[in-house]
């Protein structure tokens, strides 16, 4: 079942004619990546997300280490005003949804554990990160409709594979 038609079963509202954009996972180093570090292996990515072609989605647990993150050393330059406004803008971009099962996949680095069951739970098009340990359980998501790959394999093109060099 597709997560727009359960979500609109659940919610009691049909879209009629219009798909919703497929709701996308973002981990948290490509979080810094797009909104921290400007990538450019990132920048359709980021472009999808601000033409909301894509759909960025995110739980209490991702966001907490969000936080985390941003609260390290190396980040003290986000400290105050500078990291509030780049929280206010995910959150603006992001949709909240909560996390209410676990994944059939388990990560082998259990910090990303909360990507897998975020996507999982929430019906989620792709999970994007370039975590080793998460990339490795692409094959398997992908057979439950999952795609895990790393933002630069990211094709925002109309009508194809949003995977480079791979079979839809």
């Amino acid at each position: 079942m597709l997560a727009e038609d359960a979500l609109s079963r659940a919610s009691g509202k049909q879209t009629v004619g219009l798909a919703a954009p497929p709701r996308v996972v973002i981990d948290t180093n490509v979080w810094l990546d797009l909104f921290v570090f400007h990538d450019p292996a990132a920048r359709a990515l980021a472009l999808a997300l601000q033409g909301h072609t894509l759909v960025a989605i995110c739980s209490s647990q991702t966001d907490a280490e969000l936080l985390a993150v941003l609260a390290r050393p190396r980040f003290a330059r986000l400290a105050g005003a500078c990291g509030s406004a780049l929280m206010q803008q995910w959150q603006a971009l992001a949709q909240f949804v909560p996390t209410w099962g676990s994944a059939p996949w388990q990560c082998r680095d259990s910090n990303d554990q909360k990507f897998l069951d975020l996507a999982y739970s929430a019906g989620a098009h792709t999970l994007f990160t370039k975590d080793r340990a998460l990339l490795r359980l692409a094959r398997a998501a992908r057979r439950a409709g999952l795609r895990i790959i790393a933002p630069v394999d990211f094709d925002p093109a109309p009508n194809s594979c949003p995977v480079q060099n791979s079979d839809c």
